[in-house]
């Protein structure tokens, strides 16, 4: 299914209309394609618990059904290249929302090491990563960005950084407060 630049409007909110509509199919089609999965596995898992030729029926159905689909994102994927950014965006859109930005926020800064621990090279800044959790002073609360420098080795190419934080709850936001 190409799209033919001809008869595709040269107005530019009629262009975005089109490949926001365009990447809202390719969604939806991959939620569905997901939750066709998730039903298979059911049935398969209800088929070795008892023998039905019905469930034997509808597990086909569904394979089927689940390829078909896939070949059709595939295709209308393949055809336009930013709704697959669209939608490759949308797949790796964080799971949680941000904290607040109206509290007041204190930084922590853990510096790495000065020379790299395999062959004692001179190191370079390549970036960090900031970790926020939420703590509770009494009677207010604020965030706390946990910020881990990254440094890379000149001379052998070595990524080192200081271990992460522990918290309170595993893989939470909550501070010890």
């Amino acid at each position: 299914m190409a799209l033919d630049p001809a008869l595709l409007p040269d107005d530019v909110d009629a262009l975005k209309r089109l490949i926001v509509g365009m990447a809202r199919e390719a969604v939806h089609a991959s939620t569905l394609i997901e939750k066709l999965r998730s039903e298979l596995a059911r049935l398969k898992r209800a088929r070795f618990g008892a023998s039905s030729e019905k469930l034997g029926e509808r597990v086909e159905q569904l394979e089927l059904a689940i390829e078909a689909l896939e070949t059709d994102a595939a295709e209308r994927l393949g055809s336009a290249p930013v709704v697959a950014e669209a939608v490759e965006a949308a797949r790796l859109r964080p799971a949680r929302r941000a904290l607040p930005g109206h509290l007041p926020r204190e930084s922590v800064v853990h510096a790495g090491p000065c020379t790299c621990p395999a062959c004692g090279g001179g190191l370079r800044r390549i970036g960090e990563d900031v970790t926020e959790s939420l703590d509770y002073v009494p009677g207010r609360f604020k965030v706390v960005r946990h910020v881990r420098e990254a440094f890379a080795c000149r001379a052998c190419e070595q990524v080192v950084q200081t271990p992460a934080p522990h918290h309170a709850i595993a893989r939470g936001r909550a501070g010890p407060g």
